[in-house]
């Protein structure tokens, strides 16, 4: 039985984070909010599963994840249910506590790469807070992503494989969002990542790893991929970029 997604048709967003673990696994999956209406699909899809009564356990918001009967909401949660049934490892209670932890680290990232640009609320148009995010964002870029950046490094480092892998010797959910957020980072600050990422070749060898998988590599020229884009997480305002 294939998984139902429920995200956004128009951003890569939080919903990226579990298609890429769906695609990494080549797991069979309905990425709702992009079918057409006619077909069930589409935003209204998403709106009338959020406002579903019949539903005991309703989701804040997407992404979502039906399996069945199950209905998974929030992106860590949904990668600690999903990674052990689609063959992501690692396996056990003891391995997953540690992926779960790295992708909950991995949130507070995304997080702040959000507000880097959205300093002030997401109910607010970039345009509204330009100069907060100009006060911001250099915080950000001079700070914070050295120090995650510095713990994702020692964590390869520590895991002690030379593929450059978080957990273990393989390709995990950790690896596969990790790669989200480089790629993010890069896309919205090419001029300050050309700085920034070479001062962490564990994490630029990790990335390269996930984007050479056959089944990423293949995702990733697809049309399923959405490109990035200034609705997203990560959005390039050459203003920030510095």
């Amino acid at each position: 039985m294939a998984y139902d997604l429920y995200y956004w048709p128009m951003i890569q967003g939080r919903g990226e984070f579990i298609r890429l673990a769906l695609e990494e696994a080549g797991a069979e999956y309905v990425d709702v909010g992009r079918l057409p209406e006619a077909d069930g699909g589409g935003p209204v899809a998403i709106r009338a599963f959020l406002d579903d009564t019949a539903n005991a356990h309703p989701a804040y918001a997407p992404p979502i994840l039906k399996d069945g009967n199950v209905i998974i909401a929030q992106t860590t949660n949904i990668l600690g249910y999903l990674a052990p049934r689609i063959g992501l490892p690692p396996e056990g209670e003891r391995g997953r506590g540690w992926a779960n932890s790295l992708q909950l680290t991995i949130s507070d990232l995304v997080v702040e790469a959000h507000d880097a640009h959205h300093p002030i609320g997401s109910a607010l148009y970039y345009e509204d807070q330009v100069e907060e995010a100009k006060k911001r964002t250099p915080i950000f870029l001079e700070q914070r992503v050295p120090k995650y950046f510095t713990y994702f490094a020692d964590v390869i480092t520590r895991n002690g494989d030379s593929d450059a892998h978080l957990i273990g010797n393989a390709v995990s959910d950790a690896d596969l969002s990790l790669f989200q957020v480089i790629a993010g980072l890069r896309y919205a600050y090419p001029v300050a990542m050309a700085r920034i990422e070479p001062d962490y070749p564990a994490l630029t060898a990790l990335h390269g790893t996930v984007a050479a998988r056959p089944n990423v590599a293949a995702y990733l020229a697809s049309e399923r991929r959405i490109p990035f884009n200034e609705m997203g997480i990560f959005r390039h305002y050459p203003e920030l970029d510095g």
